[in-house]
């Protein structure tokens, strides 16, 4: 008998008299808020503005939500259209099934429109928010805990979750697979943090590191779980997801270290104009403000000027001083000439 175990919510589902608070759509939407916050962070220290990223996660957030969905929903398409299902329950986000390879596919489109609209490169978007991302992972993965689903073979380990009769389960403790994936994803974006700063990742390598690490992770927690899958040559679909992808990502990883080494220089190109704006005067013709950086190029091109004018004007003397001294040389060595 296991005498230790992490216990499951009695509901996943807390009343707020008409409003109904979900703890898996709450799970998500605190990593959302993590990713952002973190990323933001990340961002304005490469030199891109404040607020970039949460406008371009207006975009890429809910094509990610809808990428992860439709991933589900297509890859185990038997729970919403199998016999005796009901295909409503497809569009049923809040009762759990995003998958990761989704939302991060097309929550990359809907991050390009924006960075496209921002001017700014995406793979320098996708760097600054990678270890947020993990995070969000992280979080989001208690959501799982919430909906007592995703969890692995039974065990009697101390760290067991138990889990209560329901839908497609049975009563019992089982390996805490929802854990174990967002302890692993709090040491990706450990990692890519510490990798970003060691080896100064660019040009989309901090985003590669993250994909490459969380599959490797992904690969052998999905290896543990227990509920219904689509295989392949006797492996999950997941874990063969998981070996292309991460194939995908050291590739990316490895070319773009030799074709673009180093980080991008400049992240948002008119992030520099903007903050020395900001430090500049206001003309009183109520013109934009002029930084000191255009100031001080003036006065030296004003000088640099006025320089060149007091040495053309200094030849002219020169010259004329010395003809004039010809001039007197002439006529004092001329034939009857008085000497003094």
């Amino acid at each position: 008998m296991n005498l230790a175990f992490i216990p499951s919510p009695s509901t996943g589902v807390l009343e707020l008299g008409p409003i109904p608070l979900r703890g898996y759509a709450f799970c998500i939407i605190i990593g959302v808020f993590v990713a952002v916050w973190l990323g933001n962070k990340r961002w304005v220290a490469r030199g891109g503005k404040p607020g970039t990223v949460a406008d371009i996660a207006v975009w890429a957030v809910p094509f990610g939500l809808v990428g992860g969905r439709l991933y589900h929903v297509i890859t185990d398409y038997q729970l919403y259209f199998g016999e005796g299902r009901d295909w409503v329950d497809a569009f049923k986000i809040w009762e759990g099934g995003l998958g990761i390879w989704g939302a991060i596919a097309l929550g990359a489109v809907g991050a390009w429109i924006g960075c496209r609209r921002r001017g700014i490169p995406l793979p320098a978007w996708a760097d600054a928010l990678a270890p947020g991302i993990a995070l969000a992972q992280a979080c989001g993965r208690w959501g799982n805990w919430f909906n007592q689903e995703l969890y692995g073979r039974a065990t009697d380990l101390p760290w067991a979750v138990e889990i209560t009769d329901g839908p497609n389960r049975v009563a019992g403790t089982y390996h805490p697979t929802f854990l174990y994936e967002s302890l692993w994803c709090v040491g990706v974006a450990l990692l890519v943090i510490w990798a970003d700063r060691r080896f100064t990742l660019g040009h989309g390598r901090a985003f590669a590191l993250y994909v490459a690490a969380y599959c490797v992770g992904r690969g052998w927690i999905e290896y543990m779980r227990v509920d219904e899958a689509h295989h392949i040559l006797g492996l999950r679909l997941n874990v063969w997801t998981s070996i292309v992808v991460f194939v995908l990502a050291v590739t990316y990883l490895v070319l773009s270290a030799k074709l673009r080494p180093g980080r991008e220089d400049v992240v948002e190109p008119d992030a520099d104009s903007v903050a020395g704006a900001k430090d500049g005067d206001t003309p009183a013709g109520g013109g934009e403000a002029e930084s000191d950086e255009a100031k001080a190029g003036a006065k030296a091109q004003d000088k640099s000027a006025g320089d060149v004018a007091a040495e053309a004007g200094d030849d002219v003397t020169a010259d004329a001083e010395g003809e004039a001294d010809g001039k007197d040389k002439d006529k004092a060595e001329a034939p009857g000439a008085k000497k003094l």
